[in-house]
């Protein structure tokens, strides 16, 4: 059964961390082959699953430390049917991925959540296409029919919300917060955007926000940003406007490489850790409600920890 469906904390004013870069760091660090970039792969078998729950620990271990709350992300960003049919897993088979990927994360949960540090459980939602370039753009219909076979998965489950992350065009995120709350779960969008702070598609950020919440009647949580460096959004989140409050939540790139070099880089760029702290505790000045604060790209336990130590230096990591 889900422990905060009907109730997020992380909407409450505490600062919750995200996790960094699953993927990068289980390729990059792991020496690990994730078929087309799948984590979730790493679920079929005990030795798989061992590399995903030291993943965790590494930033359940940063949320005690800095009494913090944690979203457990699910390892399903490419668990959606084109991508598993690409892997060779059926229907069933995926299923019982998404299935398996929450039931990880509740016995994470059950192991480790103090008073202090609240964990949330999301279950992760990948765009059907590329993360970075939007080659084919889904109508809104399309979208919520193919993403709510995932997400129907996880209103079965003891999942809390949905988390849509990377998305690269407006009317695939409609579609997503459509079916999300169609079953009764909590949705959170996060866009991808380029070096101009602007969706793949060219779209402001500001628009797409404005687009979703205009034709999902506010259905999404919050909004968040992921897979761009800060210095590429950094101007977008400035002015003090009201959109910028629907922002809740950060998971940028330690790289300030385009996603094109990104796409074509052999080896890991992991930036400067301790510069992306600080520039995390600036953006927390731009953005009144930003709270759940993680990584993409690149990115890892230090640099999260660095974020932490910002935040912490400030009294930010407490409720406001």
């Amino acid at each position: 059964m889900a422990k905060y469906r009907t109730g997020l904390p992380q909407l409450n004013g505490k600062v919750f961390l995200a996790d960094g870069g699953l993927e990068t760091t289980l390729i990059f660090h792991d020496g690990l082959d994730l078929p087309e970039f799948a984590a979730f792969d790493l679920l079929k078998n005990d030795e798989g699953r061992g590399y995903l729950e030291n993943y965790y620990l590494k930033y359940i271990d940063l949320a005690h430390r800095y009494d913090t709350g944690f979203i457990l992300e699910s390892a399903t960003w490419r668990a959606s049917p084109d991508w598993a049919e690409r892997i060779g897993y059926s229907a069933r088979e995926l299923e019982d991925f998404n299935h398996k990927s929450i039931d990880m994360l509740v016995e994470l949960r059950d192991r480790h959540e103090t008073a202090t540090s609240p964990m949330v459980i999301s279950g992760c939602v990948g765009p059907r296409g590329d993360g970075y370039n939007p080659a084919e753009l889904l109508t809104e219909q399309e979208a919520e029919d193919y993403h709510g076979v995932q997400i129907g998965t996880f209103a079965d489950s003891a999942a809390d919300m949905i988390s849509a992350i990377t998305m690269t065009h407006s009317a695939e995120a409609i579609g997503i917060a459509r079916a999300a709350a169609a079953v009764g779960m909590p949705s959170v969008i996060s866009f991808t955007v380029e070096t101009d702070g602007c969706l793949p598609t060219g779209q402001p950020l500001k628009e797409a926000i404005i687009e979703v919440d205009s034709a999902t009647d506010h259905a999404p949580a919050y909004f968040m940003i992921n897979c761009a460096h800060p210095d590429h959004f950094e101007d977008a989140v400035s002015g003090g406007a009201s959109w910028l409050d629907r922002i809740g939540g950060i998971r940028a790139n330690a790289s300030r490489m385009s996603h094109a070099e990104l796409d074509q880089a052999e080896e890991l760029d992991d930036g400067n850790p301790v510069e992306f702290g600080h520039q995390y505790g600036a953006l927390k000045a731009k953005l009144n409600n930003l709270r759940v604060v993680g990584g993409c790209c690149g990115t890892d336990h230090r640099h999260v920890e660095e974020i932490c130590k910002t935040f912490a230096a400030s009294g930010q990591t407490r409720a406001a």
